[in-house]
């Protein structure tokens, strides 16, 4: 039967048993030592009558091995398993990620797609295990994940994403959020978000009509972040068999892309996210953004669920414990006849 810890670091503590250990024997080698200079071996027994040597060693034993199983409990043994039902709670947020070539401009640094996948992560280390998913988009939508609590999965999921990762180009922001939409699911209740993350450019698709039909249809709520400069903008790096070259306009002159703070704030606002981070090319506090999100929803049950759970044991050595201490403490070091033993050494 596997045995394993809870607290393994714990055990560290059992190399002070064989230092008490030595404490305690140093201690009787110094009070038999001294016996020894004030009077001769033999006559030690007669000089201590009612003090018993082998009781002291067994008070000495009981301490150590008492210690040992406090140690052992404090590691938390476990072996042995038993189902549990296991009610997981928590929000549902669906993560869109725009992939659209505009997320290569480099006004944020490397890129603001590399950006946007850091501040995903971000979310990830600030979430504490709700159901996250995430879609990307372009022209076309894709799921690259579904809801999940597993962040690993989610993690590799979001590394394979890149400019790729939607069928067409373009960014259609309306359809990106009716697929979120239904991937999120028809259960109702206030535990579900859309999760926004683009530069704001769209081709005309009315995303704010999106997000309100998502809010008052299926109570998903829509927040945004927005990417990218929002006043001169920045070209848009493609790569080629000749090297990098930059999108041009129709007209043959060079595009720059830019962030479009007005369109974002309005599609939180419709979408009753009430709010928009038009961050630029600023540093996001994503721990502070998923709080406000999360304060927004009232998390829900998801599932129950059966796992597989190790029974703890430590109670049985912490018993043992007690039982060993309360042995020593009514133990005396006094012989039970007072008549001398014979000399002997320790």
């Amino acid at each position: 039967m596997e045995t394993t810890f809870g607290h393994i670091e714990y055990l560290h503590l059992l190399w002070l048993v064989p230092a008490f250990a030595l404490v305690q024997w140093h201690g009787f080698a110094r009070q038999r030592s001294g016996l020894r200079r004030f009077a001769s071996t033999h006559l030690i027994p007669w000089l201590t009558p009612s003090v018993s040597w082998t009781r002291q060693k067994v008070r000495t034993a009981l301490v150590l091995v008492s210690t040992v199983l406090l140690v052992v409990a404090l590691a938390g043994p476990r072996w042995g398993e038993r189902e549990v039902q296991v009610l997981r709670r928590g929000v549902d947020v669906m993560v869109l990620l725009d992939v659209s070539r505009s997320m290569l401009a480099d006004d944020c640094r490397p890129n603001r797609l590399e950006k946007a996948k850091q501040l995903i992560k971000d979310l990830l280390d600030a979430s504490p295990g709700d159901r996250i998913g995430l879609i990307c988009f372009a022209g076309k939508t894709t799921l690259a994940c579904p809801l999940t609590p597993n962040y690993g999965w989610f993690r590799m999921a979001l590394d394979d994403v890149d400019t790729r990762s939607a069928p067409r180009g373009g960014s259609d922001l309306a359809e990106a959020i009716r697929t979120a939409a239904s991937k999120l699911g028809e259960r109702p209740g206030n535990h579900k978000a859309i999760l926004l993350i683009t530069d704001g450019e769209d081709q005309d698709s009315d995303p704010q009509f999106a997000a309100s039909y998502a809010l008052e249809d299926h109570q998903i709520r829509t927040f945004a972040i927005g990417l990218g400069d929002g006043d001169i903008g920045r070209r848009i790096p493609v790569e080629t068999d000749s090297g990098i070259e930059f999108i041009k306009e129709q007209d043959g002159g060079e595009h720059y892309s830019k962030m479009n703070a007005a369109l974002l704030e309005g599609i939180a606002g419709t979408g009753g996210g009430g709010f928009a981070v038009p961050a630029g090319t600023a540093d996001i506090d994503m721990a502070e953004f998923y709080e406000r999100i999360v304060a927004k929803l009232s998390p829900e049950q998801y599932e129950t669920e059966e796992k597989q759970r190790y029974i703890e044991r430590y109670q049985w050595f912490a018993a043992a414990a007690l039982l060993l201490l309360m042995i020593e403490t009514m133990m005396t070091d006094r012989k039970k006849s007072a008549a001398p033993e014979l000399a002997g050494g320790w």
